[in-house]
């Protein structure tokens, strides 16, 4: 496991020790999982991409249905 140290304005800060507290997390367990959730887009969209560049039009199709039933989920949460 590695630390980071990362500059944040004051407010960001504190902003974001309210919303750890307001979802009974600590600060840390928070960003990891913020983090997780925007390495997951990212990973998601490149393989997209990556689908969309050799044409293939039904796995396509079957990310974006996978991406809007996790939508749903995370929603009804």
């Amino acid at each position: 496991m590695t630390t980071m140290t990362i500059r944040l304005p004051d407010d960001t800060a504190k902003r974001l020790k309210l919303l750890a507290k307001s979802r009974g997390l600590s600060v840390n367990k928070l960003i990891e999982e913020l983090s997780a959730r925007a390495l997951a887009s990212w990973d998601t969209e490149n393989h997209f991409r990556a689908l969309a560049a050799r044409g293939n039009v039904e796995h396509a199709l079957a990310i974006l249905e996978r991406l809007d039933e996790q939508e749903r989920v995370e929603t009804a949460d």
